[in-house]
């Protein structure tokens, strides 16, 4: 039995020696055992079948929250969420220097520039819009 990594913060599925393609970034395919298609860490001995690495990955990412912050010390930072690359479209633009976001409300809060405040922290500004939280 051999363990095969499929991408970075996915877990290695076991398959059996007898599998002959291996997932990748070029196939876009996982090799997934019958019993249990995310977790399971028993070896398939030839039953594995193959499904679209989609329907791995959709499973195992937790559910976007209204509010989300990537301070650890805010009670809207989700860690789970964290492992995951989360996208931020504003206005129909897709930005990348978000802090913390809300949809419900419509606010995106970004630094403003190279600005500190005294602990270190960037100060930031909160821009309103139209948000939309995605997973990339």
């Amino acid at each position: 039995m051999r363990s095969l990594c499929m991408e970075p913060g996915a877990a290695a599925l076991p398959i059996g020696d007898n599998m002959a393609r291996p997932p990748c970034a070029v196939y876009k395919w996982v090799l997934v055992p019958p019993a249990h298609p995310v977790l399971s860490t028993a070896p398939c001995r030839g039953q594995c079948q193959l499904l679209p690495r989609t329907t791995v990955t959709d499973t195992t990412r937790p559910a976007l929250p209204d509010h989300l912050s990537i301070d650890p010390r805010s009670p809207h930072h989700v860690a789970a969420v964290f492992e995951h690359d989360v996208g931020i479209r504003f206005n129909g633009k897709e930005r990348f220097d978000v802090e913390e976001y809300c949809v419900s409300e419509g606010w995106i809060k970004v630094p403003a520039g190279k600005t500190v405040d005294r602990k270190g922290r960037p100060l930031l500004l909160t821009l309103k819009g139209a948000v939309e939280a995605f997973y990339k």
